[in-house]
């Protein structure tokens, strides 16, 4: 999947727990999170991509 340029990778570890994973340059940042609907851990994920995009930003 892709948000804001970025590619991610979000699996199902088992029910209600999914795994997850993008990569900003070159640092690879990956996690789980336990969320029962799917859409629930996108969206998670997506507000970890913002806040890193934006510790990106703000480290250049």
């Amino acid at each position: 999947m892709n948000y804001k340029g970025v590619e991610y990778i979000l699996t199902p570890v088992a029910p209600g727990v999914w795994k997850w994973q993008f990569q900003i340059g070159d640092k690879v940042i990956s996690g789980k999170t336990e969320a029962r609907l799917n859409l629930l851990a996108i969206r998670r994920v997506q507000l970890r991509i913002d806040r890193e995009l934006k510790k990106a930003a703000r480290d250049e």
